[in-house]
């Protein structure tokens, strides 16, 4: 299985997302730190889910990177996420 399919069912299972989005950026980083050949190694997650509500959000990622700890500690170099709201747009607003 794949680092990015391991990713969505650990995901998945845990939080039940509305919208759950793993994207290997890997390719971007070509020969920066981390970087690995065959990628897999720089990810982004957007989820959307109820389990957040409430939640501050050094909250909802700490949560997120226990559930992944092991892909952390292993393959998985850097994760970017973004927590949407369950209800969408599951985008976020352009950054300046």
């Amino acid at each position: 299985m794949s680092v990015r399919d391991t990713i969505i069912e650990k995901l998945s299972a845990s939080f039940a997302p509305a919208h759950l989005e793993v994207i290997d950026e890997s390719n971007k980083h070509f020969g920066h730190a981390g970087w690995r050949e065959g990628g897999e190694t720089h990810f982004r997650v957007r989820i959307a889910t109820r389990h957040f509500d409430g939640k501050a959000r050094i909250a909802q990622h700490r949560d997120i990177m226990s559930v992944l700890d092991a892909e952390l500690k292993g393959r998985v170099h850097a994760l970017a996420i973004e927590v949407l709201p369950p209800e969408g747009p599951f985008t976020l607003p352009d950054r300046v």
